[in-house]
């Protein structure tokens, strides 16, 4: 594929709310946990969470929708707690980022004083 993870992340990061929809109608949302080697990791919470239709859910439609508007090769894992689909390490996560950028303004603030 010819993005980047963290690009795929943004990409995701985008238009997961216009995907979510269909799960939101069902009680339950969508945590984008990473990406890895161009597959998305996600979380389905709420009542999708537990639900024995959770991987229809996360192919059919989650997938399905992603690949229409990022790349239609774009998979999408859904982790649920099976060692098949767990979040492998090494994920691009924009949280950690984010917390890195901050901690390295604090400490830069820290050093003014």
């Amino acid at each position: 594929m010819p993005f980047s993870d963290e690009e795929i992340y943004g990409a995701v990061k985008h238009n997961l709310p216009k995907t979510s929809e269909y799960v939101k109608s069902h009680g339950g949302g969508i945590n984008l946990l990473g990406v890895k080697d161009s597959k998305v990791y996600i979380t389905l919470t709420g009542a999708c969470g537990g639900c024995s239709m959770s991987l229809m859910t996360t192919k059919m439609v989650v997938q399905k929708e992603l690949r229409v508007l990022i790349h239609p090769e774009l998979e999408v894992i859904n982790v649920d707690g099976t060692p098949e689909n767990s979040l492998p390490e090494g994920c691009y996560k924009e949280e950690e980022e984010a917390k890195e950028k901050k901690a390295g303004l604090m400490d830069k603030v820290k050093n003014l004083f």
